[in-house]
């Protein structure tokens, strides 16, 4: 199989995953506000903000429109909730039960992150690679090489 094709579909799945994370913050903003750290001001508004962008990050990866900055922005977003709600979640509670739940989301979160950091180091020009031919990608560079 194609790996162009591989890793599209990979890129599809998580901007489905992160448009439905997205729908659920809207429908259900208040199950969530419960997760939003008490030194932020402003509550539902926090996930509200982050519903939006990861919608918005979804429909860049899908329309491959601004993938590069979507992907570093997705992963600080994400990697910021690794280290201001998972991480002192985990920390800081004595139930075993959900002690597991918050490094289970951690975990998930950081690799998240870690695959919207590998997706912005593969976008070109802000869009996401598109399959070339070595042989016409080397022939391109040389052409626009300047002459010494």
């Amino acid at each position: 199989m194609n790996q162009h094709v591989i890793s599209r579909f990979a890129i599809y799945t998580l901007a489905i995953v992160m448009a439905y994370f997205g729908i659920r913050h809207f429908l259900y903003p208040y199950d969530l506000v419960v997760k939003v750290p008490e030194f932020l001001p402003g509550g539902v508004v926090w996930v509200y903000l982050t519903g939006a962008a990861f919608i918005l990050t979804a429909v860049s990866f899908l329309i491959n429109i601004w993938v590069r900055t979507s992907a570093y922005l997705l992963a600080i977003l994400l990697f910021s909730f690794v280290f201001t709600i998972h991480l002192p979640n985990y920390l800081e509670t004595a139930d075993k039960t959900y002690q597991t739940m918050a490094l289970t989301n951690l975990l998930k979160d950081a690799a998240l992150a870690a695959f919207a950091l590998y997706i912005a180091s593969n976008a070109r020009h802000q869009r996401i690679l598109e399959e070339t031919d070595v042989k016409e990608e080397s022939r391109e560079l040389h052409m626009n090489a300047e002459p010494a």
